[in-house]
Order: structure tokens, then sequence, then C-alpha cells
């Protein structure tokens, strides 16, 4: 790969992050105007949005499938393309019945584009000289703040959810085909196993990827109730938490190649751990608003680079074809995201909220501990 050619994948990558990102935050904001659409509560509600879940997760693990015969490139253009012409059905799904097949087809696209994209970061990273995985997740972080801020505005302004999701649509395409024809073609494994149960180094990278993504979805879910239950802050201030954690992802994310370039994999990831730790012990013992608060940057900062990491270390290892561990590793994480805040809310129920986020500390130790082992001879 020539030094051009090596600058136009980056910037393909980047757009295929930057529209996975945007095009899953632009359904946020439309989430209330569907629940009041169909005149539907929230269970039924929760119901619709596990489809979304459900479709990504299944779209997951066939993608590990067809990027190992068939190579990423022509995944994240279809699963894009797919995804962006889902969006404009969320904002005009008449029935319940409707919006569950809308919802699926979306999460498909989205989920089958996430592994994709990875695999394709994995492979640009290789002909690198400097690491760039980092770089590669803060554009999913920066398109998600863009699409949530957008689509925001354009409801403000009194547009119509269908306007808003058909612009968003636009702007995921748009940024998909811009990538199409710098993606590179990936290599397929030639010979090799098209399906393979992760095993080896990939299961402890699959663990500590569900164990982070567990983190963040319990933050995203549960940190406003943890803060205002605690007295720390009134009720119409209670997202402030969730606020500094992704700015301080986002940020971690956004210098973490030169960081993790400067100490390797290994001293990112325990330092990272630890980092991350500390915020956990600040958040829970300290009860003083803004100091406690300020845990949540050590959180985001400690965990922004440890995911990045661990899909750099997946297109490493020997254990099992590259592609098919990237799509584990993914599969996990996510079902981590879906799973975890409802294990939190089954645990707080039980022993108190505070409780449950201890024991997401103790899962959080894993990182730390486990560092050494999945970093061998890698720094």
């Amino acid at each position: 790969m020539t030094v051009m050619d090596g600058k136009q994948a980056r910037l393909a990558t980047r757009l295929a992050f930057l529209a996975a990102g945007f095009g899953l935050a632009s359904w946020a904001p439309l989430v209330p105007f569907a629940k009041t659409r169909l005149a539907i509560d929230e269970g039924a509600l929760g119901l619709l949005l596990l489809c979304l879940g459900v479709g990504s997760v299944l779209a997951m693990a066939l993608t590990g499938i067809l990027s190992a015969k068939h190579g990423s490139r022509p995944i994240i253009i279809v699963s894009g393309l797919i995804m962006a012409a889902a969006m404009p059905f969320l904002a005009f799904a008449l029935s319940p019945i409707t919006l569950g097949v809308a919802l699926f087809v979306f999460g498909a696209g989205l989920g089958s584009l996430d592994v994709a994209m990875n695999i394709h970061a994995v492979e640009v990273e290789k002909a690198s000289p400097r690491p760039l995985m980092s770089g590669f997740h803060a554009l999913f972080s920066i398109g998600g703040f863009g699409g949530a801020a957008s689509v925001t505005a354009m409801l403000s302004l009194g547009l119509a959810p269908v306007v808003c999701a058909v612009v968003s649509a636009v702007v995921v395409g748009m940024a998909i085909l811009l990538a199409w024809p710098r993606l590179i073609a990936t290599q397929a494994d030639e010979g090799g196993p098209l399906f393979a149960f992760p095993r080896g180094i990939v299961l402890v990278l699959a663990l500590l990827a569900a164990v982070t993504f567990l983190t963040e979805g319990a933050i995203l879910d549960w940190s406003a109730l943890l803060l205002t239950d605690a007295g720390l802050v009134p009720l119409s201030q209670g997202g402030v938490g969730y606020i500094v954690f992704s700015l301080a992802m986002t940020t971690g994310r956004l210098v973490g190649d030169g960081v993790t370039a400067r100490i390797g994999d290994f001293r990112t990831l325990f330092w990272g751990g630890l980092a991350a730790l500390a915020g956990f012990a600040v958040l829970l013992l300290v009860k003083e608003p803004v100091i406690a608060i300020a845990g949540f940057v050590l959180i985001g900062l400690g965990a922004s680079n440890i995911v990045p990491v661990l899909f750099r270390l997946a297109g490493a290892q020997k254990a099992m074809p590259s592609g098919l561990a990237v799509a584990a590793i993914t599969t996990t994480g996510y079902a981590g995201i879906l799973m975890g805040p409802a294990g939190v809310g089954a645990v707080a129920k039980l022993v108190g909220l505070p409780a449950a986020f201890w024991g997401l500390a103790g899962l959080m130790v894993l990182v730390p501990v486990l560092a050494r082992t999945i970093t061998a001879n890698r720094g």
C-alpha cells in the first residue's frame, strides 16, 4: 500500500466510523416521537428497542463469516447503505410491527457495519507505522455527538421527525459513498474456516470487551439515577454524569494513538484500567458533587482506549482468523451493552445501585490484572 493509498484508506475508515456513530445517535432523539406516534407504553417500547439489538447481534455473527469469505470492503458498503435506507422508516412506521421490522433492519445494518469497519481498521492499522485504532473509534464518538445534536437542533426548529430522519440518512449514505472508492480490498481467509468459536486469547479479549462495553452501557442508563438518588445533583441535571463521561472518552480517544505509540499497549491497558477504577472510587466514596462527578471523567479517560487496543490485539493474535476474532469481540461487547444495564438493574434491586456500581468496578479490575497476559511480547 502506497503512502497515498494508506491516506485514502484511513480517510475511508474514519468515514465509516463517523457514519455508524452518526446513524445510531440520530435515532435517539426520535424515540419519544415513535412512542407517541404509536401510543405505546414503556414496556412495549422496550420490546421494540430489543429488535434493534437482536438485529445487530445476529448480523455481527454473520458478518464474521461473510468477511472471512469476501473481505470487509463490500460489507461496509452494503451494510452502511442498508442502515441509511432503514432510517426514514424509523420515523414514519405506523404500527409496532412495522417499527419492529425497521429497527431490526436498521440494527442489522449497524451491527454488520460495526464489525466490518473494525476489521477494515485492523488491516489499515497493520499497514501503518503508528497506532490508528483510537482515532478511528474517536470518530464514532464524534459522529454520535453530531447525529444527536443535529437531529435535536432540527426538531427544535420545528422540522418533522421524518424530515430529520431523511436528512440523517442522506448524511450516512453520503459518508459511505465517499468511503466506497477509498476502501481497501482486505484479504479473505482463503481456505480458512468461515466460522470458529472464540478460543485462546480471543476469549480473554472478548471478556474484557464485554466488561468495558458493559460499563459504558451502565453509565449511559444508570448514571443519572445514581447521582440524583445520592442527592449530588437535582433531577434536571442528572445527565451531567454521562455528558462528562462521553467528553472524556472522546478526548481520550483523540489523543489515544499518540499515547499508545509512546507507552505501548500494556501500559495503556494497565494504567487505563487503574484510572477507571480510581474514577469509580471517587464517584462512589466522595460526597462533594463536583469531585464525585469528576469520577466520570476518570472512568471515561481510563476506559477510552481499552477497546481500541483490544481490537488491535485481536488483529494480531494467531489463535483464529483475525476477521472472526474481531467479529467475536464486537458481538460480545455489544451483548455487554445490551444485557449489562439490565443486569445492573437486577443487582441494584437486591443490594442498591451504589453496590451494583462497585460490582462494575470489580469487573474492571480484570483489565489491569490481565493486561500483561494479553499483551505479551507487544510492549
